[in-house]
């Protein structure tokens, strides 16, 4: 019985197959859209550290990913320089598509080079502020608003110490912490707890002043967005070091805005999560590039909140939860 060709002549089989990867593969790379990611703040600041992973779990695998970090939380006042190095990055790059991540990004890069300029889809998300105020949305440009859950967290405080009253907040002088006492303002009527005051610190210095002023006037202490607060040596400290010193300084019960300030030293949050952010804008953003047009991409909000709650800080304040409590929280530790 004769043999077949290719069991004859097997360079032929071979031939065929590399023939045929030889055209597959440029059809298979071309598949992969380019993604140019712009982050208002830094690499290792926890909440982009969220965003990313969120991003990541819906793109690596269909998308070639680029990551650009603006580092305004350390450097503000670079936030217009950066934005134009971002644009400069984008020409370079050419995307299919573009993820915005926070407000210094919306001012500085998508608003004076791509809103309405380009027909590059645009999708932004951790926006604090009303997306109005930045011609939202726009013809290429839809996304997800960034929302702290407030409210919450002081009723989940309570809920461990019942007798708390009142509430007061600090947040290093930035955007992030001007959008927030903006929605404190607009939330506060209906919070469980009576809000005596909001303090926005420069410095180490006026941290640990306000901290001790509202010390003896409320009961329940947020602290947040505190990366940058400058020390006596005019250095930027960072989240982990401030809030611990500012949750330390109060002495009492703590609540916050992350899980990774939870395990900065605050007693418990409802926190929200990059990893929502991300991933919604991640699957809006590939939606626009496979040509689902604007006008069905309305603008949405994050919903979703995590209880999380630290076992460290509730024995060193004494509290002893009914089991209730604790039901659904994600207990975590003091990182030191």
């Amino acid at each position: 019985m004769k043999g077949s060709v290719f069991q004859k002549k097997p360079f032929v089989l071979f031939a065929i197959l590399v023939l045929g990867l030889g055209c597959w593969a440029p059809t298979a790379l071309a598949q992969k859209k380019k993604v140019l990611v712009v982050f208002s703040y830094e690499a290792d600041y926890l909440w982009d550290i969220e965003l990313k992973d969120g991003i990541d779990g819906v793109l690596s695998d269909s998308c070639e990913i680029r990551y650009f970090y603006m580092n305004t939380k350390k450097h503000l006042e670079e936030s217009k320089q950066r934005g134009e190095e971002a644009y400069a990055l984008w020409q370079e790059y050419q995307p299919d598509g573009v993820i915005a991540m926070d407000d210094n990004a919306q001012q500085d890069f998508v608003i004076p080079f791509l809103r309405d300029k380009v027909r590059t889809p645009v999708i932004f998300g951790g926006v604090n502020e009303e997306p109005e105020t930045y011609g939202y949305p726009a013809s290429n440009v839809s996304g997800i608003l960034d929302r702290f859950h407030i409210g919450e967290s002081i009723a989940m405080a309570q809920q461990l110490v019942p007798e708390i009253e009142t509430v007061g907040f600090v947040m290093k002088e930035s955007p992030t912490a001007r959008y927030l006492k903006i929605q404190i303002d607009r939330e506060s009527s209906d919070y469980p707890a009576k809000v005596v005051a909001v303090k926005m610190p420069k410095t180490k210095k006026e941290a640990l002043e306000m901290t001790g002023t509202l010390k003896g006037q409320c009961d329940l202490l947020y602290v947040a967005v505190m990366t940058g607060l400058k020390d006596e040596n005019g250095n930027p400290m960072s989240e982990r070091e401030a809030v611990r010193m500012v949750a330390d300084a109060f002495g009492k019960a703590t609540i916050t805005n992350l899980e990774g300030n939870v395990k900065n030293g605050t007693l418990c949050a409802v926190v929200k999560t990059g990893q929502e952010q991300g991933s919604v804008a991640a699957e809006m953003l590939l939606k626009a590039m496979n040509g689902t047009p604007f006008s069905e991409l309305p603008i949405v909000r994050n919903r979703h909140g995590k209880r999380v709650l630290n076992a460290t800080v509730m024995k060193k304040l004494g509290i002893r939860p009914d089991p209730m409590v604790l039901r659904g929280a994600k207990l975590v530790k003091t990182e030191q």
